[in-house]
């Protein structure tokens, strides 16, 4: 297996007038393409600006960030925007859809912005990959908390992404409805071949992937793998 995502020495410092805020220090770890790594770790230990540095989001202060072999410290905001579209897919809490288009709509946005034919085939497969064929005309007003995820996942999955990462991809679902997007993601992940990097509260989340990173003070005070009982 190839290494999707490698993450050397990443360490973040936030200045807050005169004050200085370290949030991240020292994190390495590296992902496998087809493998699943969680971030874990109390509110404010830095998960979700590790997932951010770690997508190219944002740069860090010190360390390196390679995905897919592409080291990213080094390049300009349009060339990370370009590795992101390229190779990334980003899954939200908050589902982020865009209110005025369909599912179909969402999911062919990001294939329309990258010029790729046949946009609306390729959306309306994905949909009916994540059981939303009869869907595809609804706007998101007109779907369920667990369908607009379903369709996030989708769009995400759309430009065949070598890692995908998920910010509380459960957050605001209730238990049945977040159950059938973990199976969900996981069962794309496998399939697809898509490293997976998320963040979550969600204990019983985090112990279904082959990685855990549990951060605290925005150190990484363990890493375990977990292959025995991934799903």
């Amino acid at each position: 297996m190839s290494t999707i995502l490698k993450v050397e020495g990443l360490s973040k410092t936030y200045q807050s007038g005169s004050k200085s805020l370290q949030v991240l220090h020292d994190i390495s770890f590296s992902i496998q393409a087809g493998e699943s790594l969680a971030i874990v770790g109390p509110s404010g230990s830095g998960k979700t600006t590790l997932l951010g540095l770690a997508a190219g989001l944002d740069q860090s202060d010190a360390g390196n960030v390679e995905i897919n072999q592409i080291k990213l410290n080094s390049l300009s905001e349009d060339d990370r925007a370009q590795v992101r579209n390229e190779h990334v897919g980003f899954i939200f809490q908050n589902f982020q859809l865009i209110p005025t288009l369909s599912a179909l709509e969402n999911v062919m946005v990001p294939l329309e912005l990258r010029g790729d034919k046949g946009a609306e085939s390729v959306a309306k497969n994905l949909l009916k990959q994540v059981g939303l064929a009869e869907r595809i005309d609804h706007y998101p007003s007109q779907l369920s908390g667990g369908e607009q995820q379903r369709v996030a996942i989708a769009r995400a999955f759309s430009n065949e992404p070598k890692i995908l990462f998920a910010d509380e991809p459960t957050g605001n679902l209730d238990e049945e409805t977040g159950q059938k997007i973990e199976d969900l993601l996981f069962s794309l992940n496998r399939e697809k071949g898509t490293a997976l990097v998320l963040v979550t509260h969600d204990a019983e989340l985090a112990q279904k992937t082959d990685h855990v990173i549990h951060l605290k003070g925005g150190k990484m005070m363990e890493s375990s793998l977990k292959a025995s009982i991934a799903s």
